[in-house]
C-alpha cells in the first residue's frame, strides 16, 4: 500500500455495527509512501498515526505541481 500526503483513506468496518472511517492523509513516515501515515480523521478532526490493515484502501488523488505566480495584468488605461 503507497499513499501521497493529501491522499484519502477509507476504512470499511469488518464487523456488523462497525462505523466506517475515512480521513487525509496528512504525513507520511517513509519516503517511499508506505505506511503509517498521519490521518486527520473526517469524523472529528483528530490527527492520529494509522497503521492500515486489510479493511483500509487508499483513494489516490492526482497530486499536482502548484501552479508558478504569475505577474499580474497589465492595467487598462482609458483615455478620455
Amino acid at each position: 500500500m503507497r499513499a501521497a500526503v493529501g491522499d484519502r483513506i477509507i476504512v470499511q468496518g469488518t464487523r456488523p455495527g462497525a462505523a466506517r472511517r475515512d480521513g487525509e492523509i496528512v504525513g507520511l513516515h517513509h519516503p517511499d509512501g508506505s505506511p503509517p501515515y498521519d490521518v486527520r480523521w473526517a469524523d472529528d478532526g483528530r490527527v492520529t498515526e494509522y497503521f492500515p490493515g486489510p479493511d483500509a484502501r487508499i483513494h489516490h488523488f492526482e497530486h499536482r505541481p502548484e501552479p508558478a505566480a504569475t505577474a499580474p495584468p497589465h492595467p487598462h488605461l482609458f483615455a478620455d
